[in-house]
């Protein structure tokens, strides 16, 4: 059974307007209930929207743990837990089952990358030391690997809770030759905003996505739609989406998405460094964009 099918928020982490230095967990809150009452299938907590790598450990638990209470059962929330070191990510993979996350988002190694059989033994590890499901990242422009197809069945066939791959690699051909090798084996998640109809379209159950952060409805119904059958329908919101897509890109995730939030009153506050505010350019498109929209 799939961990969720449709929209699933890669949820930003609220920071309060002190640089940064704490979490805020009253907005925190308040953007897990808007997204549940906009229909939202799925809370992915910790992500790269959330700036897991910028979380002391203990944000990190803690983070995971308010999420899962919040939610309470309403969708399925899956938490952020990938690290390049087997070790750390077996760890917090095992501290986020504990909290009662419904499933993992564990991002390739990066940095140090590895190989094709360094992947699976990644994967195989963690998957040993958990039993709830796994859903690989695969994000090539932010972790330098990619992974290739072939290596990806042969994870979803022969590591027991690998499920899912959230496909973030912007490769449609990629993506097409994923689904015709694993012939339904293994879920597929769009990690593309601009990609979800050609990736449902393939046979993909719905996305992982930054957009859902600002227009978790919208979002929604993209899926909702092509489930439906109205294709044509799902194809004109997911065109709609795409001028605001591109400016929730035009500087590195999250930075725009979290300004796009402070825009429509949500509070999100900042990013922490190395991140940095938008340019004023950039700003004044993302206002443009949200407004022709229709979400300010």
């Amino acid at each position: 059974m799939a961990i969720f099918k449709g929209a699933g928020v890669a949820i930003i982490t609220p920071f309060n307007d002190d640089d940064g230095k704490k979490v805020n967990y009253d907005a925190f809150g308040k953007l897990i209930d808007w997204q549940i009452e906009k229909g939202t299938d799925s809370i992915i907590v910790c992500g790269t929207s959330g700036e897991a790598a910028t979380l002391s450990d203990e944000e990190h638990k803690e983070v995971i743990r308010f999420c899962v209470e919040k939610v309470d059962h309403r969708v399925p929330v899956i938490a952020g837990t990938g690290s390049n070191d087997t070790r750390y990510a077996i760890q917090l993979s095992k501290e986020a089952e504990e909290t009662g996350v419904d499933a993992l988002l564990s991002v390739t190694p990066y940095y140090n990358k590895t190989t094709q059989e360094g992947i699976y033994r990644h994967y195989e590890a963690i998957s040993e030391n958990v039993n709830i499901p796994i859903i690989v990242y695969n994000v090539p422009s932010r972790t330098g690997l990619n992974v290739l197809p072939e290596t990806m069945v042969r994870m979803a066939k022969g590591i027991k809770n690998v499920t899912a791959v959230k496909e973030a690699s912007g490769n449609i051909n990629q993506i097409a030759r994923l689904a015709a090798l694993a012939d339904g084996c293994l879920d597929i998640y769009s990690g593309n905003d601009d990609h979800i109809v050609p990736v449902l379209s393939l046979g993909g159950i719905g996305v992982i996505s930054v957009l859902s952060n600002v227009a978790p409805k919208e979002t929604h119904e993209i899926c909702s739609r092509f489930f439906d059958g109205d294709v044509e329908g799902s194809r004109k919101e997911q065109l709609r989406a795409i001028d605001l897509v591109d400016s929730l890109f035009c500087e590195v995730n999250p930075v725009p998405v979290k300004e796009a939030l402070n825009m429509m009153g949500r509070d999100a506050g900042p990013v922490r460094l190395p991140l940095t505010e938008m340019g004023e350019n950039n700003k004044a498109r993302l206002r443009r964009s949200l407004e022709a929209y229709g979400l300010i």
